[in-house]
């Protein structure tokens, strides 16, 4: 079994709370997580100080993390470095891999970036991005749960309005599927939500979890999250994919899990025994 802790949009700045983020190591100490999955907005306004914050936050943390850059980690105001170098800051002072991957026995993760210059919040992922993805994925040991990191949402949140998914959404979901990836995980929204591609994009192909995590430091909750923050730990093992739900308890002063939600292994799911069926 693997166990995996997915945060969000952490927001180092203005709008960051210490508070929580140091709650969020407290619980990586005790529960010694296989990987953290950190899905974008890293920081409020990209400044080299923000991302230096964190990367300390990210370093520790003392377990392996896939991080992600978000619409936020890219200069809104220094124009000149949006148009040409938007992810200049994001490299010299956090990383320099916008798109990490990691895999051990049981798992491999890859991360996707979903943010770009030319928008102030909506996402995308390039076609040719996707081919080289689908390459990789495909090469991953078989055997091995595949999962894919994103900021950007790729199914529209509940009771939203009508945001925006993220560009060529379909065709990622359609990807994702054929190369075999079981979850997706992303932020941006900052409200907690999931579903399966299937309910938004039916095909009759192999259905992939799209797990969204809410803001999990900072003061920009949205929806039914507007005055709390979010996380989400993530179980693996050969039968399920099992996630509980956290949120921010004031009167506990910790995050407390608030719900429990269940899913079938690909391989144990009626899809991935007949395939030919929707071929």
């Amino acid at each position: 079994m693997r166990c995996l802790l997915h945060i969000s949009d952490v927001h180092f700045g203005p709008k960051h709370l210490p508070h929580r983020s140091d709650a969020i190591l407290g619980l990586v100490e005790r529960r010694r997580p296989d990987l953290v999955a950190l899905s974008g907005d890293l920081t409020q306004r990209a400044k080299p100080r923000q991302f230096r914050q964190a990367r300390e936050f990210v370093d520790r943390l003392a377990v392996p993390a896939v991080v992600v850059p978000g619409n936020h980690d890219v200069p809104l105001y220094r124009v000149w470095e949006r148009l040409f170098v938007p992810f200049g800051a994001y490299r010299k002072h956090f990383s320099p891999d916008l798109e990490p991957s990691w895999e051990d026995e049981e798992l491999y993760v890859a991360g996707v970036n979903t943010a770009h210059n030319w928008t102030l919040t909506g996402g995308r992922i390039l076609l040719s991005r996707l081919e080289e993805l689908s390459e990789e994925l495909e090469e991953a040991p078989e055997g091995k749960t595949k999962i894919v990191v994103a900021h950007h949402h790729l199914i529209p949140p509940p009771r939203f309005g009508t945001q925006a998914v993220l560009g060529n959404a379909y065709e990622a979901v359609r990807s994702f599927s054929d190369s075999g990836v079981e979850l997706v995980l992303s932020g941006h929204q900052h409200q907690s939500f999931f579903a399966t591609s299937e309910e938004f994009y039916p095909s009759g192909r192999a259905p992939v979890i799209v797990l969204h995590a809410g803001t999990t430091t900072s003061t920009r909750g949205r929806g039914v999250e507007a005055d709390t923050n979010s996380f989400n730990w993530i179980q693996v093992d050969d039968d399920a994919i099992r996630v509980s739900h956290f949120r921010w308890d004031t009167e506990a002063d910790d995050f407390v899990e608030g719900s429990r939600h269940w899913f079938p292994r690909r391989h144990c799911h009626p899809y991935a025994i007949r395939p030919s069926v929707f071929s």
